[in-house]
Parts: structure tokens; sequence; C-alpha cells
């Protein structure tokens, strides 16, 4: 689901395309100058580079699933039967969340060598088909059903609960259907039904864990021993959320900046600029690498103690969280102009977001930056950060998700940068206020002036053999990857 290790590819999943990813939302980029991805570019020549998701859904996943479900099935085993369902689902809605038209009916017919594609809205679709099987499947009691056994095959995420099974689910559907707020068809209602029904509390929260051994294969994808992270620094955008300077927040410095990113030495939190490196940043103003060594340091310490936060060779990754939902649920409700919904549910998203923090993140934070009780109800006091319903907007709701999904959600901040086209303007206001997206020199050559709203597919399964479907698809065009999706179209 994040970055798999195996004898026949390693680093498949969301996590190995969220190190690009996270550059295009500005969660991060390179500590030198003129990278291409800090300059919103996608994958160039014979590069696998953004395939990670599409090698995880058709390889790491693919036929696996499938004789999961078929095996869990013949044994009557309906549990294991609606887990299978469950993943598909949810990979599904990554794959076309990343890549738009991908092989959907003809994906695991293997009688073929080469695959149409279908359309987003076709997979949009399946998503919601294999959702219903997971569900339907996780209610089943009897026959061979057993938590026990379960648990065998889900000891790093759900340990066998199938009703945090189903939350998962239900959280699948909730991302979906807030897919299409750009289209008439849009259902806040159904977001809200959703998000209701998937996880409630940080007990509930889809966690990937690891069994984090020395091996790299059993850590996290973003810990120094999978040494992925060397070249990273927080961008410059984040930083300023949190350390007052953004003109949403103005002087009002968040407690959990010194959980998620690093200080400099001069104690502060600051951030790069895309495609800029150090840039303008005085020496004693460069943040620290994630991994706690100096600016220009890209190799991983020896061990992981002075890590923070995603960044820990053993820090669990989410895949939902309890706080996203309510972000979801407060975004739904302001559209419905339910400003008074809107704002409980903001606030209860930013309260989860801190408790997450401090119960599961706190590790390697400085003793005096430790968050309390009081220093998050100061901060939910603070009516900059909560105004009333009446001047709560949608900057507040969707700069607040973005500060939350840090770390582990760069896919989900990126589909709503997207559907806000990064700087929509609503109700008079940027929606990511202050958001900067690259432009002249500093937007890559191939995009042609135009912003990414997409990856291609996997180079080395596609590319290949399949050039006749992705010539029909525009995916031979060297700007394929600023071509917009379905999702965010009127």
């Amino acid at each position: 689901m994040t970055g798999n290790a195996s004898g026949a590819g390693s680093g498949y999943g969301t996590a190995n395309d969220a190190l690009y990813i996270g550059r295009y939302v500005q969660y991060w980029g390179t500590n030198t100058a003129n990278n291409q991805f800090d300059q919103m570019g996608g994958a160039t020549g014979g590069s696998d580079i953004l395939g990670g998701v599409w090698a995880s859904h058709y390889y790491g996943m693919g036929q696996n699933l499938n004789r999961m479900v078929e095996w869990a099935a013949e044994e009557k085993k309906w549990d294991y039967v609606g887990v299978g369902y469950a993943l598909r689902s949810w990979s599904w809605l990554m794959l076309t969340d990343i890549y738009g038209e991908a092989i959907l009916r003809e994906a695991f017919n293997t009688s073929l060598l080469t695959f149409k594609y279908d359309t987003q809205e076709d997979i949009y679709a399946e998503v919601k088909r294999t959702a219903k099987l997971a569900i339907e499947n996780l209610d089943k009691t009897g026959d061979n059903v057993s938590q026990a056994n379960l648990a065998k095959g889900d000891a790093f995420f759900y340990n066998g609960d199938v009703n945090k099974w189903k939350r998962f689910v239900y959280a699948t559907l909730a991302r979906l259907y807030n897919r299409t707020t750009n289209k008439a068809s849009y259902k806040p209602d159904s977001v809200i039904y959703y998000a209701d029904l998937a996880m409630q509390t940080n007990a509930d929260n889809a966690m990937q864990k690891f069994a984090n051994t020395g091996v790299t294969g059993t850590s996290n994808f973003f810990g120094p021993i999978r040494n992925n992270f060397g070249a990273l620094r927080q961008g410059q955008y984040i930083a300023n959320l949190v350390n007052g300077t953004n003109t949403l927040y103005t002087g009002v410095e968040d407690p959990r900046a010194w959980y998620i990113l690093r200080e400099n030495t001069n104690g502060t939190i600051r951030g790069v600029e895309p495609s800029r490196g150090a840039g303008t940043l005085a020496a004693n103003d460069q943040p620290r690498n994630f991994w706690g060594g100096t600016f220009g340091v890209t190799l991983p310490p020896a061990q992981d103690t002075g890590c923070r936060f995603m960044f820990k060779n053993g820090s669990p990754f989410p895949i939902f969280t309890a706080s996203e939902m309510q972000f979801l649920k407060a975004e739904a409700l302001f559209r419905k102009n339910d400003r008074a919904g809107a704002r409980q549910a903001y606030i209860r998203g930013i309260d989860l977001h801190f408790d997450m923090l401090t119960e599961t993140y706190n590790a390697s934070v400085p003793a005096a930056r430790q968050i309390t009780p009081a220093m998050k109800q100061a901060f939910l006091a603070n009516t900059t950060i909560v105004p009333a319903a009446n001047d709560l907007t949608l900057s507040h709701i969707m700069t607040q998700k973005y500060i939350a999904l840090f770390g582990w959600g760069s896919l989900e901040t990126w589909v709503d940068m997207r559907r806000y086209h990064y700087t929509d303007v609503v109700g008079g206001s940027q929606v990511y206020r202050d958001f900067i997206p690259p432009s002249g020199t500093l937007l890559f050559l191939n995009n042609n002036g135009k912003l990414v709203y997409r990856c291609r597919p996997r180079y080395n399964s596609e590319y290949i053999y399949n050039v006749q479907e992705l010539d029909r698809i525009g995916a031979l065009a060297l700007d394929y990857h600023t071509k917009e999706q379905w999702f965010s179209q009127p």
C-alpha cells in the first residue's frame, strides 16, 4: 500500500509516488535547484518514476488479491473476501486519481498482451461496485469467518477487526463522492453520510504498521534505513502555514509545526521555494533535513533516534485518518451552506490531528515544544484559526486539511488542489491562500505553460508494448501530464 519490497521489484505504492507528488503540492522540495518535479514536470524518457501506484495496483496487489478472494470464497472465509474487495476498491481509487484513464475491463485477462484503457468515470463506478462487495462480505458471520484467523494476514493493519475494515471501505467512498465538487452531479450528503460511517476517533485510523526488524523491506518508506528522503526539505508553503506568515494565519504560530517539520539553526521554521534549493534562505534559515541532519546533508543517519513523525523507520503510515474524514465533512457541509455544522467538523478535524500527533508521533520533539492540552485549547480558541461560523471560509477548511495530511497524504492533497485548480478563487479569496505554482523558467519546459494534472502510466509496462492504446488516449504527448482529469472538470 505504501512501498513494497520484493524480489521482482521494490518501492511500488503510494509512498514512492508521494516523493514526487509532494513536490507538486509543495509539501517538500529538493535541496538543489532546477529539479523537474519541483517544476511540476512529469516523468520523461524511460523512467518508471511516478509509476509506483500503477505497479502496486496491477502487480503488487493484482492477481494476488484475485487469488485471495477466490480461495477465501472457496473456504467460506468471508472476512478475507471482504478485505480483498476493500483493498481493490481503495486501489482503483488511488490508481485513477493519479493516472486518469487506466485499464479496467481487461486488467486481469491473462490471454491478452495489450490492453484497452477505460474512462475515469467507469473506474469510479468500479470503486463503488467493489466497495459494495466488500461491505456485503464483511457483514457475513458464521462459516469460517474468524477474527483470529484474519489477524494472521492482517497483523500490521487492523489485526482482524472487521468493523474497522468497514470503516476503511466507507472512508474510500467518502473520498470518492468528494471528487466531483465541480460537477452538477456532486452529492455533499453522500460525502457526509460515508464520512460519518468512516473513522470517528484516532483508534479507528487506518495505519500501516511495520515490523522494523532492521531490514529495509520491513520499515517505513520515509525512514532513514530506506534512504528515500535524503534530498528533500520542507516546502515554504507548508512552513508558512504553521509559522504565522501565511496571510490567512498571520501572527499565529502553530504548535504542530515542531511535530511535523524541522527547525533551522535559528530555531525557527522555514521552507524552500520550489526549484530554488536553498534559494534566498540565509544559511541559518535553511531547514534541517527530515532526519535531523543539516540542510546540505543527504546521507541517512545510522540510527533514527533524532527523526520525527513519518520519518522514523518504524513510524506507522496512515492511509485514512478520522481527522481527514472531518475535513471532508466540513467541506461538504460548507457547500450545503451549513456553516455551523461545517465549523463543528472543522474544529473536530484540527482537534483529532493534534491528538494523533501527541499520541502517536511525539518522539524526538523537544521537551519545550511538546503540545499540552492548554496549548491545543488556546489554538482552537484563536479566532484567526477558528472564526465564527459566518466567517469560516473554504480557505480555512482546505488549508487546515492540507496541514493535517502533511507527510502521508500527498496524493489526497493533490486531488484537492487539482479540484481547485491550484489557485481558484472562491468567495473573493484564493482557496489555497498564498499558494504560488511555478511559472516562467521555473515551470518545466515540457509543460508548455500549463500545470500538472496527472501522471503518465508506468513506462516499463505500458510504453514498451501498449503504444497504440497510449496514442489513442494522447499519452505519447510530452505534455500529457498537464491534461486535466475528468474528476476536476465541470
